[in-house]
């Protein structure tokens, strides 16, 4: 048994595309504009035409009331088909067209009708008014049919009313010249329904190609997935329009950039303010990738424009990697420090080994005193000037990988710091730039040395750090502090050029200033001031106070100067 294969049904409705919804709505929309004009234009065509059939016959009885053979006539002679005014009223009712022309005296008896049996009879409408002295138009239905009609009163030589004179246009050939006008009222609208449509498509191929030819329902689902897919990623995205100004942002961008929907609409300069983020939002500042300082944050920011004339700009949050890459740095070069202090013992053990076995024991015992107490000097020497843990253990370090580098790094005297640090983790942040780079610019340098002043005056702190280096000219010295700026080559995660500009951050952040010129000797001195860096002072009671000494003080890697 053969199946029967299923009946397609027909659906009727809505095409599904775009283009097509578009075409057929405008199409609709221009024809119902075209029925209502042509609508609207016949009702008062209608009217009008009317109203010129009522004058014209109102036009004819007045000339035909101003003839005076027919007052004359109505005045001295009887009603007759062969009669003057009969004669007269035709011969003017042949010339002008009209259906017809009838003299009627003041008891309503005509004495002239296109019918000449009619004359001699009474008029078969009222024409009180045109006998009391008006002038009448109208459209009316008499023995003739239906016509348009104008009345006026009929005057003697002594202009007393001695009758009427009532004209008729036959109300067909009122109705065929309407008739007539549609045809040509309908080949305009036709031909504007045609334009109309026209334009229609060329719209809706225009929308087709810049929808790429999707359905309403596409485009929905389109804008909703964008919804979710722009405030579900974790990255910031910026969308500027052809003005500069910002039209769209997600979650993580409001997030990044510490703004919210009172930037929308606005330049990133009227959001953000100046600074190398809005440079790079902006365009002024182009590549990939490019590092920018957002607050307290690490961005990596990339700008694409856009077929509007507009651009779009993504941000990456780089702070956790690059404090993770900076900790990576440091591990190495602790790393790197322990090897050579692993190095450095097993020759002082090697050492220790030979005296022993050459029975030298007090040479022994002295040898293992000076090393210990180096060390023990070093941190006792440090912690003396710096009370606060975290940047004493800092220098520590910073000091062993300076000593494996050959580079001598010193704590002045003049250093005292009280353990009442509001933010150690950010000085802490703040010293351990400065000392990498201030060791970076001195690496290979003879008598390579940095110096480290830390003093605390009221509430606020002042951080110094010198070093022998080549020093920085004076037209860079605002560069340095600019992101992404450096003339070091990339670390293994990533780029340079955010130290400096991190450093500068977090010092106007609390109102103080980082600042750089030359030092004494040589090389470069960075300077860098917090205001209120301090918790207010305990009282101390009177006497305690230290002296501070005038030398400097070695921490590792080189033998004490004067």
């Amino acid at each position: 048994m053969r199946s029967t294969p299923p009946v397609r049904r027909l659906r009727l409705g809505l095409p599904r595309r775009m283009f097509s919804q578009v075409l057929l709505m405008q199409v609709a929309i221009a024809a119902g504009v075209a029925v209502l004009a042509t609508g609207l234009f016949l009702a008062p065509l209608s009217k009008q035409l009317d109203q010129e059939a009522m004058r014209r016959a109102l036009a004819i009885a007045e000339t035909t009331a101003q003839d005076p053979q027919i007052a004359e006539g109505v005045r001295t002679t009887a009603p007759s088909g062969n009669g003057p005014v009969q004669r007269e009223a035709e011969r003017i009712r042949r010339a002008t067209h009209a259906e017809y022309i009838v003299v009627l005296d003041r008891d309503w008896v005509r004495w002239s009708h296109p019918t000449p049996s009619e004359i001699g009879r009474r008029v078969s409408t009222d024409p009180s008014d045109a006998l009391a002295g008006k002038e009448v138009m109208e459209i009316d239905r008499g023995t003739l049919g239906r016509s348009a009609r104008g009345k006026v009163p009929l005057y003697d030589a002594g202009h007393h009313v001695v009758g009427a004179v009532s004209v008729g246009i036959a109300y067909d050939s009122v109705r065929a010249r309407l008739i007539s006008a549609i045809p040509g009222l309908f080949a305009y609208a036709g031909g504007a329904l045609a334009v109309g449509a026209l334009a229609a498509w060329l719209i809706s191929r225009r929308v087709q190609r810049q929808t790429r030819d999707l359905a309403f329902s596409d485009i929905s689902a389109l804008l909703a997935e964008r919804e979710a897919m722009l405030h579900g990623i974790r990255e910031g995205v910026v969308a500027l329009d052809r003005g500069g100004r910002v039209r769209l942002l997600n979650d993580e961008a409001r997030r990044l950039l510490g703004i919210g929907d009172e930037a929308l609409g606005r330049t990133p300069d009227e959001a953000l303010g100046t600074g190398r983020t809005t440079d790079v939002l902006a365009g002024r500042v182009t590549g990939t990738d490019l590092l920018t300082v957002c607050g307290q944050r690490v961005l990596v920011a990339n700008r694409m424009p856009t077929g509007d004339g507009g651009a779009v700009a993504t941000l990456r949050d780089r702070t956790e990697l690059e404090q993770l890459g900076r900790e990576l740095d440091s591990t190495r070069g602790l790393i790197d420090a322990l090897r050579a202090q692993d190095h450095e013992h097993a020759n002082r053990m090697h050492t220790l080994l030979g005296l022993l076995e050459l029975e030298m024991y007090d040479d022994a015992v002295e040898f293992v005193g000076e090393v210990v107490g180096d060390h023990r000097a070093t941190a006792e020497q440090v912690t003396e000037r710096i009370q606060d843990p975290l940047l004493a253990a800092l220098l520590v370090g910073k000091a062993t990988v300076a000593a494996e580098r050959g580079v001598a790094l010193w704590v002045s005297e003049r250093t005292r710091l009280p353990d009442r640090l509001i933010d150690p983790r950010g000085l802490v942040t703040v010293v351990g730039n400065l000392v990498d780079n201030a060791l970076d610019a001195v690496a290979a340098t003879p008598h390579a040395r940095v110096e480290v002043e830390l003093r605390a005056e009221g509430r606020a702190v002042v951080l110094g750090v010198r070093d022998t280096g080549p020093g920085v000219p004076e037209d860079r010295r605002e560069l340095i502090f600019t992101e992404g700026w450096s003339t070091k080559k990339p670390p293994a995660h990533g780029k340079r050029g955010i130290g400096l500009s991190l450093v500068r951050r977090f010092a106007e952040r609390q109102g103080g200033s980082a600042t750089v010129g030359p030092a004494a000797g040589g090389g470069a001195e960075f300077t860098v001031v917090l205001p209120e860096a301090l918790t207010e002072p305990e009282p101390v009671p009177a006497g305690s106070g230290e002296s501070a000494g005038t030398s400097m003080v070695t921490v590792a890697g080189a033998e004490e100067e004067a």
